[in-house]
């Protein structure tokens, strides 16, 4: 099974060298385990656009879709047995990255 794994933060940019040297060591761990499938960073809720095409003629709004105090600034999409095994593998990488996670399962289409 697939999850989505978000990482939740509150500022821009906000990484230190320490962190990505263990996010880059965790994401080793992900491959050998055979559970990475792909992880990136997210620019600013604020270059966001959100994109409503339900009418007759798209409208484009500038973002953020929403005002919040926190944020997706990241993602892993990883792969696992199990919720056991993803929740886990993924209370290292909340330590890797200094950051708390959002861990959801991918539907399965």
């Amino acid at each position: 099974m697939q999850y989505l794994v978000n990482v939740i933060d509150s500022r821009s940019n906000s990484g230190t060298e320490e962190e990505a040297v263990a996010i880059d060591a965790f994401n080793d761990t992900l491959r050998a385990g055979g559970h990475w499938v792909f992880a990136g960073g997210l620019a600013d809720p604020s270059v966001s656009t959100v994109i409503d095409g339900r009418g007759d003629e798209p409208v484009f709004t500038d973002g953020p879709f929403v005002e919040a105090k926190e944020w997706a600034a990241g993602f892993w999409l990883i792969e696992a047995p199990d919720l056991d095994v993803a929740l886990a593998l993924m209370a290292e990488g909340s330590r890797a990255c200094n950051r708390r996670l959002e861990v959801r399962p991918l539907l399965v289409v």
